[in-house]
């Protein structure tokens, strides 16, 4: 198909999202951006959560994982599940207890200031990285397939896709993202469905042959026993139950939907549901990909990792109207997680880092002015970080995303650990160094565990690289880190609060 049309489609869809977006911001104010005046729909919250969770990383490097680890990333959305309990039944009535608009005001309240906005310095680190590396990810593929035919330059598709997702976000916040979100989701599931049943047709097959056809080839095997592996089965689902607990309990964007619900009940409601529809939905990702290496495997397309969807869908092996479902889907599955993004990270620092909710002394207008700033300075930060990944061009994403969320939500794992399971108090000002510090330790324990991995992208020289993989054996006996990253950075803070903390009571 020409790529004009499927520019077209595109921007149609954009403009669907603004007409979306300017019925829904009428009469906004500070509080309808921040938190949605409290009074968001459940389901709907539920249902476009479901957008926000998977984003496009998901539609497209989920599935070209099968070809390497068949049904494996299964145990990670077991572990998903599990994280999502703990978030629905116990920070949920935490947060709600104590009315929290910024839930790293907890840590204010049980520690003091400077814990708060160290909180909230590591989300704004970690969401940023995370969105970025997601918008990357699908503006490339963008790049790729449709606009390079078009003369067009990388730089100037992330410039105006971040200035679209922009305009949809400007005014209403938490308010519009609750119904876009809920359309971007309706939509990326619509393009999943039609792209499972276009390439199982093309084979001339059904749900149950192909199933079959993956288990031949090996690609449905789920768990994986070996210990020593990355993969090993019992770490993927500890690390992503933890992954869930700090990649959407502490994390401001995803919680800010939740408690923008009326009530904890609801909220609870929300939670349950999304976690379960997610269970189904990665299943469907998952098929997918085995769907997709089949065909490439029938039509001798050698491709694999983040291309294959991309090349299938798009490269006219299926019909028109698939690529323009794969397009609709893809960028369905980008703008919930970058357009909530930019809004909660806005939040954050309006609310966390600059006070706005704690100055008595400024107006409505003054507020949306700081905030209409700071708006515009991430979208700005958001396009510089996306041409820094550009300058990667990793060809498998999710591997970076789970790693950089390693060091910087374990921080926020292990600090609020320490205030919701012990009583002990500590001096705020030394909270800061040591979850500086944590990450550091994680990061040196990392790099001598996965040597091999380091010596290839840092091009190390011959003798460090030995040295380094040495060092790595006699330590580690052949272990390998993988998802439990997270796990253990979050250990190493907790620990360093601990020794430095004293017996108190909670404040």
């Amino acid at each position: 198909m020409s790529s004009s049309i499927l520019l077209f489609f595109v921007l149609a869809y954009f403009i669907l999202l603004l007409i979306v977006a300017y019925f829904t911001s009428k009469k906004s104010n500070n509080e309808s951006f921040f938190i949605g005046n409290r009074n968001s729909n459940w389901m709907l919250v539920a249902f476009g959560m479901i957008g926000t969770s998977l984003s496009g990383v998901t539609f497209v490097s989920i599935p070209g994982t099968v070809g390497s680890m068949g049904f494996q990333y299964f145990q990670v959305v077991i572990g998903y599940f599990i994280g999502y309990l703990v978030v629905a039944y116990v920070l949920l009535p935490l947060y709600y207890r104590l009315q929290l608009t910024s839930i790293y005001s907890y840590l204010q309240n049980r520690i003091g200031m400077t814990s708060y906005k160290t909180g909230a310095f590591f989300f704004i680190i970690s969401r940023t990285l995370g969105a970025t590396a997601r918008l990357y990810l699908v503006v490339n593929i963008l790049q790729i397939f449709i606009l390079n035919h078009l003369g067009i330059p990388f730089g100037v598709t992330a410039f105006i896709i971040l200035l679209l997702i922009l305009l949809y976000t400007f005014e209403g916040g938490v308010k519009t993202i609750v119904y876009t979100d809920t359309l971007q989701t309706t939509f990326m599931l619509l393009g999943l469905i039609v792209c499972i049943i276009a390439i199982i047709s093309n084979m001339d097959s059904s749900f149950i042959a192909s199933l079959h056809e993956m288990n031949v080839a090996g690609y449905t095997k789920v768990f994986n026993s070996d210990i020593k592996s990355g993969g090993y089965f019992l770490k993927q689902i500890i690390g992503g139950a933890f992954i869930t607990i700090a990649m959407t309990g502490l994390d401001q964007e995803m919680m800010q939907k939740n408690i923008s619900v009326n009530n904890i009940r609801n909220s609870q409601k929300n939670m349950l549901t999304f976690s379960t529809v997610i269970l189904f939905v990665n299943f469907l990702f998952l098929f997918l990909g085995g769907c997709l290496y089949l065909f490439a495997n029938k039509n001798g397309i050698s491709i694999n990792g983040d291309d294959l969807f991309p090349t299938i869908a798009l490269g006219g092996a299926l019909s028109a109207s698939v690529s323009i479902l794969f397009i609709i889907g893809l960028i369905s599955a980008l703008f919930p997680s970058a357009d909530g993004a930019l809004t909660a990270l806005t939040s954050s620092f309006c609310i966390d880092i600059l006070g706005l909710k704690r100055k008595t002394d400024i107006t409505e207008a003054q507020g949306k002015k700081t905030r209409i700033t700071v708006h515009l300075s991430f979208a700005i930060l958001f396009f510089v970080c996306v041409l820094l990944f550009k300058l990667i061009d990793s060809k498998s994403i999710i591997d970076i995303i789970l790693k950089l969320a390693g060091y910087t939500y374990g921080p926020l794992l292990g600090l609020f650990s320490f205030g919701i399971l012990t009583k002990r108090s500590i001096r705020d000002q030394v909270v800061l160094p040591l979850c500086i510090l944590a990450p550091m330790a994680t990061l040196i324990l990392d790099i001598i565990n996965n040597a091999e991995w380091f010596i290839k992208k840092l091009t190390l020289s011959g003798s460090i690289a030995k040295q380094l993989s040495s060092l790595s054996e006699s330590i580690f006996g052949g272990y390998k880190i993988g998802i439990e990253l997270l796990v253990i950075n979050g250990l190493i803070t907790f620990l360093l609060l601990l020794l430095f903390s004293k017996k108190g009571k909670d404040v």
